[in-house]
């Protein structure tokens, strides 16, 4: 017998919720509500404190809608997530500066992601960006970063005033459409005149909804799919349109649980889970060594976010990490048997004579691959796949291979 649909959430959760006390220790405060939570009380939604806002975590089950974005569609919402502006002109130039992006590289009209680097070469955030134009490049940091990377980026400021930030995050909801299906539900709704590609981005044009605002081809999920980014007050009007256009077509509305699950299919870094900026103060909520998570670029092995070529802050340990060092590594496993979840060891064999190669950071089942057990984590020495062994419990190790992300 399988397990129930109410084992199944509490299987799928385990991690989510297990992670929340990191993101209220960095968020602090009593919990806030999106423009969207009366909506979400309205479709029964299973609500929780997540980066200090009060946030769905399910509306029907994890599997259920993770394997919904993966066939038709799934609608986030993620307005917990941060906005910036950043104004003026050389704007571009000064954020290539201080990220390992080279934002001189991307057109107006483009998107992409980077990696912000302490002064020690430890990742602080990531962020996906957006180039608007010469003079103006949006930006969406983390939920329970958004204080931290404000600050940074004010101390970094050119003395002569000549580029400004602002933050919107508060005044700014965002909806992510994500699947295969979105594309035509986004235009059914919004129009033609708003399709976007992958990595694409603009102004919202005119439509029946009479909202303005911007959209992105981004997204946490892997899938095709956009981010749109509104007023608050706009959110709970485009929130139903979008649900009952796409219902014919398979759209369902999905929690946080089931956007971390596809995350981890895709090999997507979890800020505070997979990397955690020492600058904190901040201990994880995995058993791990000291500072385990304090990571750069080169070992995270996400090469989309990085151009090695020009000068940032953090280069040089970057350098360094090119030549040797761990590396975020995916494993598949290979034998059924407790999930690997965060802090679980990674051996290169199953005696008591094993070495220890490193911890995973990410890991649980896959709801794509029939519950599999996957994960992500920094290991040392180890080569595309071969075999080792995860801790999962005190007495079980769970054979698996090193592979490369995504998983499907």
């Amino acid at each position: 017998m399988g397990l129930s649909v109410v084992g199944r959430r509490e299987t799928l959760a385990h991690n989510f919720l297990h992670r929340s006390a990191f993101l209220l220790r960095v968020s602090g405060g009593s919990p806030k509500r999106t423009a969207l939570y009366a909506s979400h009380l309205e479709t029964d939604a299973k609500m929780v404190d997540f980066h200090g806002f009060e946030l769905p975590i399910w509306f029907s089950s994890i599997q259920e809608e993770h394997l919904a974005t993966r066939s038709a569609a799934g609608l986030f919402d993620v307005s917990h997530m941060g906005f910036f502006r950043f104004l003026g002109e050389g704007v571009r130039s000064w954020l290539s500066g201080i990220a390992t992006q080279e934002y001189l590289n991307f057109a107006s009209g483009r998107c992409g992601y980077t990696h912000f680097l302490d002064h020690d070469g430890r990742i602080i955030d990531d962020m996906i960006f957006a180039v608007k134009s010469d003079t103006e490049v949006l930006g969406v940091p983390n939920a329970s970063m958004v204080e931290v990377m404000l600050d940074w980026f004010t101390n970094l400021l050119p003395e002569d005033a000549s580029i400004s930030i602002e933050d919107l995050s508060d005044k700014t909801s965002i909806l992510a459409l994500q699947g295969p299906s979105s594309s035509a539900i986004l235009t059914e709704v919004l129009g033609e005149g708003n399709s976007v590609g992958r990595f694409r981005c603009k102004d919202i044009a005119a439509n029946d909804l009479g909202i303005g605002g911007w959209i992105q081809g981004t997204g946490y999920t892997g899938e095709a799919g956009v981010e749109i980014f509104v007023q608050n007050r706009d959110a709970p009007g485009l929130w139903s349109a979008l649900l009952e256009a796409g219902a014919v077509s398979g759209l369902v509305p999905v929690g946080l649980g089931a956007r971390d699950t596809l995350r981890l299919e895709k090999g997507y870094l979890l800020s505070g889970q997979d990397f955690l900026w020492p600058g904190l103060g901040i201990e994880p909520d995995a058993d791990l060594p000291g500072d385990f998570l304090a990571r750069d670029t080169a070992e995270t092995a996400v090469p989309y976010g990085l151009d090695i070529e020009h000068g940032f802050v953090g280069r040089n340990r970057v350098l360094a990490s090119l030549e040797s060092g761990a590396r975020w590594e995916g494993l598949l496993c290979l034998d059924r048997g407790p999930s690997p979840r965060p802090g679980h060891a990674v051996l290169n064999g199953e005696g008591e004579a094993a070495e220890t190669l490193g911890y995973v950071t990410s890991g649980g089942p896959s709801p794509s691959l029939e519950r599999r057990g996957i994960a992500m984590a920094y290991l040392d020495g180890v080569e595309q796949g071969q075999e080792v062994w995860i801790q999962a419990s005190p007495r079980r190790r769970v054979r698996a291979r090193v592979c490369q992300p995504p998983f499907v």
